[in-house]
């Protein structure tokens, strides 16, 4: 019986014969590339994948930031804050933040339910967290002062989130994989936003890690073909 493909992954292989896989191309060819390759019917996030020179296996050599895109990323991020001040909780609520509580939200994230993207608290609450680290943390929901998610600061920190701050942590391979926008955003919001991550990247580079530290990058759309990008043109 003769294999027919589904129409998804005909647009897949019809987009992929577009990029030349041995080529490396500037940021602004791979931008224009991904638009026109992009085979889903919605509007697609624009990856960047980085391929870092570190040894993940050490703690010393994680990287682990994040940094506020210019123009966000295209998706409506919830939010939510766990602090046991009230002023604290009212702030959150100003700022924008989706849920707030202290050890009713705590309860919830118990029982597996778990409405948010992004977890903020303070550093007192920590401590109630230790239950709950175990659900949170594969999932990557624990919060952590390097990517600013614990913090004093709730106002400031949930209204960065909702303006486009992305967090960014190294896989075990080594390498990280952030969204920076969306196909339908133009190409100069996506080359800022690059530029943006990048530049947050390089400063995120651990004192220990030797030799190249960025090995490759490339760029992608849900769903889509990878594309290698040249970072010296």
């Amino acid at each position: 019986m003769k294999k027919v493909d589904h129409p998804a992954s005909k647009r897949f292989k019809e987009a992929k014969k577009k990029i030349d896989p041995k080529q490396t191309y500037s940021i602004a060819e791979a931008m224009d590339l991904a638009k026109a390759t992009s085979t889903v019917k919605f509007d697609a996030g624009v990856e960047v994948h980085v391929k870092l020179g570190i040894n993940p296996k050490k703690s010393e050599q994680q990287v682990r930031s994040s940094t506020t895109l210019p123009h966000g990323t295209g998706k409506t991020v919830k939010v939510a804050v766990i602090t046991d001040n009230s002023d604290q909780q009212k702030a959150a609520k100003s700022a924008g933040a989706d849920l707030v509580g202290e050890a009713d939200l705590i309860e919830e994230i118990k029982k597996g339910k778990i409405d948010f993207d992004v977890l903020v608290a303070t550093p007192s609450t920590m401590k109630l967290l230790a239950p709950v680290a175990k659900i949170l943390g594969p999932k990557g929901l624990m919060p952590n002062p390097k990517d600013g998610t614990v913090t004093q600061n709730i106002s400031e920190a949930v209204a960065n989130l909702k303006k486009g701050k992305v967090g960014f942590k190294n896989d075990d391979s080594g390498n990280l994989h952030v969204m920076i926008g969306r196909v339908s955003f133009d190409q100069e919001k996506l080359l800022e936003n690059f530029s943006t991550l990048m530049d947050s990247i390089n400063k995120a580079k651990p004192s220990s890690a030797k030799g190249n530290y960025i090995k490759g990058v490339n760029l992608s759309t849900t769903m889509g073909p990878g594309i290698k990008i040249d970072l010296s043109k």
